[in-house]
């Protein structure tokens, strides 16, 4: 089953984004069999990361939530809010990175 998680940074928290990231993308990197689709929400002119997005496949609700709460991000107290939503594919596709 898919989910989008979208998760929203808490204010004034780049720096603890930046220190964080490289944890986090070990993280995820290590779990791409579960992790279909992923990035930074940017502010409205792109130059900061505010929160994250992702589409993962997961068996169900709880092990979508379990990925989240153990991500470096989560563990540092990055997020002021943390959305799982089962999501159903529909339209378009994205290339290869």
């Amino acid at each position: 089953m898919l989910f989008c998680v979208i998760c929203m940074d808490r204010p004034n928290s780049l720096p603890l984004r930046q220190a964080t990231r490289p944890a986090h993308i070990e993280y995820v990197s290590q779990r791409l069999d579960m992790v279909k689709l992923g990035g930074p929400l940017m502010d409205e002119d792109g130059t900061s990361m505010i929160g994250s997005m992702l589409i993962l496949e997961a068996e169900d609700r709880a092990q979508a939530e379990a990925f989240v709460a153990n991500d470096p991000y989560s563990l540092a107290g990055l997020f002021h809010s943390a959305e799982v939503h089962p999501w159903n594919h529909l339209i378009g596709s994205l290339p290869p990175v």
